[in-house]
């Protein structure tokens, strides 16, 4: 990443000095030239003014004062009427090396003015070096400045993807380290709250595990010494029989332990959720999943009530709407339509689509495990429904032909626990 910031950076700006020092460049060699051009014409015509004075005066042109005053000039005057119509001063230029301006006057006096090249072409070289001078040290301001600024961002980044891996090693520690640099100090921000839930849940999981091994080890120490009572006396239909059934009740308190320990975890994971804005979290999903249905010829449509917020997890919301988006579009046909509302006690997203929907004989076990009519693994909607139940929502089939699911989330300001009625927890 540093070289690509160093190269990219150095290409930036030789393209900037580019298209400033040649422009710049040009420029200065008109300048010059102009200018030199200028001179000369107004050295012309204030020979010209010199001579036409003379003339008046009828003194003669003193060549040695011309050489004198117009210095590394060739002067050629014609003036008629004079013996010497034709008079030159100075050494004559090179022919390709040579600038020329002249200037007439109304009595026939004709003044050509010349000077060498040479010079004015050394004045332009030493103001294209200082361009030149000027463009490298740009650069080398530029090439700086990218070395700090590649830096600056590498460093953290490598810091933040290590604090990653330690994260993905089950270190959960929150790092708190901050970088001045608003982008990267919020990843640091979404790593260290990652880093609390992650801790939060591994710690809560240790719990579970501690409290079901504590919880469950006396009604299965019961059971079992039930079960042997049973083999042992297979001979007495009546002991047996007393035996049997007070297995019975040991396996129903089994039973409620483990609902009281999962009720309890569902307690937990409640507590972690917060109030999330659907209208992002739908327009996102639209995102990710409209190139496919535009692949395939279909579209999505979003309707109902907006603005909307519910209660739950950003993550577990967006699966669910993602496993139906997914379902509609390898099992359904037509638009699929995403319907949002507000209802007495719940928010409903309501994902419909127009295809053949779900046969009769499948429609009651679609949120079984392992059941699928079109070839899947038949795990998605049954852990959809999970998540959904972890929420504390719920995720029913409310139509099977053509299909429609519904979302149901907690309101926001509802304390209660929603009980999940069917499916999984």
């Amino acid at each position: 990443m540093r070289r690509r910031l160093l190269s990219s950076t150095l290409l930036v700006a030789v393209i900037a000095v580019l298209l400033l020092g040649i422009p710049l460049g040009v420029a200065v060699n008109r300048l010059i030239e102009e200018e030199a051009t200028q001179e000369l014409s107004s050295q012309a015509k204030n020979l010209l003014q010199e001579v036409e004075y003379v003339r008046d005066k009828d003194q003669p042109i003193d060549d040695q004062q011309l050489e004198q005053k117009y210095p590394d000039r060739y002067i050629q005057i014609y003036a008629r009427g004079t013996p010497d119509q034709l008079i030159t001063v100075g050494a004559e230029p090179v022919e390709n090396q040579k600038m020329t301006e002249d200037a007439l006057s109304e009595s026939g006096v004709y003044v050509v003015v010349s000077r060498d090249k040479t010079e004015v072409e050394r004045e332009v070289r030493a103001w294209l070096f200082l361009i030149l001078g000027l463009a490298a040290a740009a650069l080398a301001v530029a090439v700086g400045l990218a070395i700090v600024q590649s830096r600056r961002l590498t460093l953290p980044l490598s810091d933040l993807a290590m604090i990653a891996e330690r994260l993905g090693s089950g270190d959960a520690r929150p790092s708190k380290h901050r970088y001045g640099i608003q982008e990267l100090d919020r990843v640091a921000e979404v790593l260290d709250r990652s880093a609390t839930r992650i801790s939060d849940l591994l710690s809560r999981e240790r719990e579970f595990a501690t409290d079901a091994s504590h919880q469950l080890r006396t009604p299965l120490t019961g059971l079992t010494m039930r079960l042997e009572e049973i083999v042992a006396a297979a001979h007495e239909p009546s002991i047996v029989k007393e035996e049997g059934e007070a297995a019975i009740v040991q396996a129903e308190r089994l039973t409620a332990v483990i609902d009281e320990l999962l009720a309890a975890a569902r307690r937990q994971r409640h507590a972690q959720t917060e109030v999330v804005e659907l209208d992002a979290l739908l327009d996102q999903q639209f995102i990710e999943w409209g190139p496919a249905f535009r692949r395939v010829g279909r579209r999505l449509k979003l309707a109902g009530t907006r603005e909307l917020q519910a209660l739950g997890t950003s993550g577990g919301i967006s699966q669910v709407i993602s496993t139906l988006l997914e379902n509609s579009l390898e099992h359904g046909g037509g638009t699929v339509t995403v319907t949002t509302s507000d209802k007495d006690k719940s928010i409903v997203i309501e994902v419909a689509d127009q295809g053949p929907g779900i046969p009769d004989d499948l429609a009651p076990r679609v949120f079984e495990r392992n059941v699928s009519g079109g070839g899947g693994t038949g795990l998605g909607l049954p852990l959809a429904r999970a998540l959904a139940a972890a929420d504390g929502g719920r995720l029913e089939l409310v139509r099977p032909r053509p299909a429609a699911f519904a979302f149901f989330l907690r309101q926001v300001g509802d304390t209660g626990r929603n009980r999940v009625v069917s499916g999984p927890a």
